[in-house]
């Protein structure tokens, strides 16, 4: 009942003015009462009311009468309900994320690792670009397409959720990542592509240069946003795997290329960033999410709907019922 009150507005407000009568008509009949009904008293029955069921339930004819009047007047004043319609145009960006799947990002100094949050702050990205193609990257010692550009975010998430350590070759080729992000962009039509390249490490193998990559992407009108992922100083890190599959892990020193990350960066366009607890990666993601402006053209449209016949209808029906009850039931004799 609560919701069908929302968004009502009323076309003829000025109807409205007719229910300060109400009161006033109210009190008329109160004032009036006992001459239309007067109680009828006999001598040396003072504990006894001579007043029926019928006499003392006259309060309700009048009381029907305003309320019945009360609705209609609220008809009179044509309460419509407003609908909104959004056609939204917008200019969306193609974003590739390209995410380090080396065991390094298994590294402990982010709880319960450097993967997990990694994956949970993207994940949060990607919901605030609702607007946005997002595909996703993931490279260790080699690279490879998870899941291409698309508006189907839910896919994204899924691929994203999946992604675990061991799957690639174990490595860090960040030139390899890069590029194979540059080649998921260089056919779109999107005026805006952007690339946000996450690693912990250092470029250590694969075929493709990280700064050829970079000239690349800068040819092609591609911005790169780099992270380095991972604290300061040693971290609980894998330092070497059992015949299981199972790492061991060993406190390492952490080591991130940030000139190479920072010449990236420069030479596209784009910005590089530290990233050194899960509070400030996700601040990264905020400050990429606000540089990044999607252009959206919103046109509003607003339609009603007529609800005044709602309030005729039940103003009508408690007439009929008032006028029913006064000429049967509540039948008084002139």
């Amino acid at each position: 009942m609560i919701d069908f009150f929302k968004n009502i507005i009323f076309a003829q407000p000025y109807f409205l003015l007719l229910l300060g009568l109400l009161p006033f008509l109210a009190y008329w009949y109160y004032r009036h009462y006992n001459r239309r009904y007067p109680n009828l008293r006999l001598p040396g029955m003072n504990h006894f009311s001579t007043r029926s069921l019928r006499g003392r339930l006259q309060w309700l004819l009048p009381t029907l009468r305003l309320l019945s009047m009360a609705f209609l007047i609220v008809a009179l004043a044509r309460p419509q309900k407003m609908l909104k319609e959004e056609k939204v145009k917008a200019e969306g960006i193609d974003i590739v994320l390209a995410m380090d799947l080396s065991s390094s990002m298994l590294a402990q100094d982010f709880k319960p690792n450097r993967l997990e949050v990694s994956k949970r702050v993207a994940e949060e990205f990607i919901d605030k670009r609702p607007y946005d193609r997002i595909g996703l990257v993931e490279f260790a010692g080699e690279a490879f397409t998870q899941s291409p550009v698309t508006t189907d975010h839910a896919v994204v998430k899924q691929y994203l959720s999946q992604m675990q350590v061991g799957l690639l070759t174990d490595g860090t080729a960040i030139g390899m990542g890069l590029a194979t992000a540059v080649n998921r962009l260089k056919d779109s039509p999107a005026k805006s592509k952007v690339v946000i390249l996450l690693t912990d490490g250092v470029n250590n193998t694969g075929f493709q240069s990280p700064e050829l990559a970079a000239q690349i992407a800068k040819t092609m009108g591609i911005k790169v946003y780099t992270i380095g992922v991972g604290s300061t100083g040693r971290a609980l890190t894998p330092v070497n795997r059992r015949r299981d599959g199972q790492y061991v892990f060993g406190l390492a020193e952490v080591q991130i290329d940030e000139a190479l990350l920072t010449k990236i960066a420069n030479e596209t366009g784009g910005r590089y960033y530290r990233a050194t607890t899960a509070a400030s990666l996700a601040n990264i993601y905020d400050v990429i999410n606000k540089l990044e402006k999607t252009e959206i053209e919103t046109t509003i449209f607003k339609r009603y709907s007529e609800e005044f016949y709602y309030f005729a209808l039940i103003g009508l029906l408690i007439l009929v019922l008032e006028l029913v009850l006064r000429y049967t039931i509540l039948r008084t004799i002139p």
